[in-house]
This record gives C-alpha cells, structure tokens and sequence, in this order.
C-alpha cells in the first residue's frame, strides 16, 4: 500500500505544468487525470467516468481559478468517502447547488424558470446549470454563439430542427451574429414556460429588440416601423390593453408577432413557406378568424406605413381627418368662446 502511495506521488509530480492552474490541483489529478478509462460502477449498472483531462479543465473558464475542492467541497482527504449515488443523474443532482456558491444572482433566476418548476414537480430529466454549462469543461455560453442553440438541441432535437431551416437558424449556422439564439427570446435562467401564455404576449417586446434596431435593420434592407405599426392597429391596441390580464384567451382578442409569422419556423417574408406571404395569408388568418375569406387579409397594411403610393386611399382618409377633426374642434371652441365673450358684453 504504501509504494503504491509513492508511486501515486510521483506520477503527479510527473504531470506536465499547466500555465494558470493551481498547484494544488496535483493531487487530484495525479489519479483522476491519469487514466481515461477510469470510472465507477453505479448500483444502476451505469459507469461513471471519473477520469479529467488536465488540458481541457486548464483551458476551462475555471481552469485558472478554482481548485477541485471548490466545487466537490465533501472531497477532503483520500481515500474518498463513498457516496449513495444510484445513477450518473443522482450524482448531477446531488452537486447541482454547488454552483450558487459563486453565481448566486443566476441560481436565483432558475427558481422562476421552467426547469426548476419541473424539476420540483419530480421531472428529473429538467435541465440543471450541468446539462447546459458542461462540468470540467465550461467554456464561455456565447463564444461561439452557435453553441447555445445546439445545447438546447440536446434536450429538444425537434424544436432546434424546425429553428435551423428557419431565417434565424440558418443565418446563425452561416455565424450570424445578428440573429437570434434560443436564449435571445427565451432567457438563459428564468426561462419562462411557453405554453403558460406569457412569453407570447411579449413577442411584440422581443422581436423589437432587433426589429427596431435601425443600425442593424438598415444592414438587411428591413423596416423598423414592424412594432409601431402594429401597435397601431387592433390587434397591437387590444394585445396592449389586455397584456397585464390573467385568465385570458389571448386569441380571443389579439395577435402577436408569433401567431401570424410563426415560432421557431419563422422564413423571409419572400419565402415561399413564409406564413405572411400572400398566397398563405390566408391560412394563417384562419388560426384565429376561421372563416376568413380570400379577401380578408386585404384589411391588414402588412406593418406599411399608409402612403401616396401605398394603401393610397387610406392615406387620403387620414389625412382627410387630420385636416376635418382639427377645424372641427377648433371651430367648437371658437364658438364657444364667441358666445361666452358676447354673454359678458351683454351684461
């Protein structure tokens, strides 16, 4: 036992100096980063693989600044104390706090997220900071932006498939970095849970994040006057009025940005799969209106700004009554005050 001991020693005086990494650190990776294949057998009949490559935690966002008792804080002497851990999921869980020890602000966040709330519900397949981040080998979540999208593919491969042959998706794969990722409209932390109805109501908010960055739009050749002009009409006025109310139908009364363009399918306005296109406009309408007519969607200026050129009769009414309503009023209380100046006078 105690040449093997010796030998242990030696082999991680051994190691190859790593620039940054603490020099403590010799001690654990002596054993755990001496042998790839180095795992324990699970009472599940899974294998957990124990082993940790000096390079890739070097180069890790911790790999300068954390020792390994930092994080496996119940690991203080060898030989370890064993622990119960049925499955390679109960060990994720187990150490899943650990995190807030340094990123208390972002753990706070995952408490109103949809992951926590599905992991309390017993869901123990809810994503935790692991699953997304990595565990020897976080790097930073936006270099490359590319891999935020294809983290959550891991757990939703349809969604991401139906977002990589949209507009977003595929200019993302061509390293966009305009266009957004799931943690553009989703959040990162508090990711909120999409079939509750909240995050649709916010689409107006979130697309014109983007939508109404003039540098950024100027750039694609696109309009930024989208979440004006439809705050302008009635299906912005109503989703506005009506955005703070609970126990609502939202279709009952609006139409955000996603209803008409789509979710995570969303194409050019070109496209022919676009849902806004002329010759599908009407399907899209009958989501909520189902028995619009072809002449429907004839109402609706496609977020235009009325002009001479465009939607030229509307133009002509508005201003007809930004002419009408000002002398109207002004002429009513020119009346008014005629009459008021010719009871004083008459006194």
């Amino acid at each position: 036992m105690r040449r093997w001991l010796v030998w242990l020693v030696l082999a991680a005086a051994a190691l190859p100096a790593w620039a940054g990494l603490p020099a403590e650190e010799g001690d654990c990776l002596g054993c755990h980063g001496s042998d790839p294949d180095m795992s324990m057998d699970l009472s599940s009949g899974e294998k957990l693989g124990i082993y940790v490559d000096l390079a890739v935690f070097a180069k890790s966002v911790h790999g300068e600044i954390l020792r390994c008792n930092d994080c496996h804080t119940d690991k203080n002497g060898y030989p370890h104390e064993s622990k119960p851990f049925a499955t390679r999921r109960d060990l994720t869980v187990a150490y899943y706090e650990g995190c807030k020890a340094c990123h208390f602000a972002n753990y706070t966040k995952t408490l109103d997220g949809v992951h926590y709330k599905q992991m309390a519900k017993g869901n123990r397949k809810a994503a935790l900071c692991v699953d997304c981040h990595g565990a020897h080998d976080i790097q930073r979540a936006s270099e490359p932006r590319t891999r935020i999208s294809l983290t959550c593919a891991k757990c939703h491969p349809q969604v991401f498939k139906v977002y990589a042959a949209s507009v977003h998706g595929q200019a993302s794969a061509g390293g966009n970095p305009d266009v957004p990722v799931c943690t553009d409209c989703h959040r990162a932390h508090d990711i909120l849970d999409p079939s509750g109805g909240a995050l649709a109501v916010r689409t107006p908010e979130i697309c014109g994040r983007c939508h109404t960055n003039e540098k950024m739009m100027a750039k694609y050749g696109l309009s930024t006057k989208v979440v004006s002009t439809y705050l302008k009409d009635f299906h912005g006025m109503s989703a506005s009025l009506k955005r703070d109310e609970t126990g609502t139908d939202r279709r009952s009364f609006a139409a955000v940005c996603t209803d008409c363009h789509g979710v995570h399918d969303i194409q050019g306005s070109k496209d022919p799969s676009s849902h806004t296109i002329q010759a599908n406009l009407v399907q899209t309408c009958r989501k909520c209106h189902p028995d619009a007519t072809a002449n429907f969607p004839k109402a609706w200026l496609s977020h235009y700004e009325p002009s001479p050129n465009k939607a030229s009769l509307v133009w002509m009414l508005q201003t007809f009554y930004k002419v009408l309503i000002p002398f109207m009023v002004g002429g009513l209380v020119l009346q008014i005050a005629l009459h008021l100046w010719r009871v004083v006078v008459n006194r």
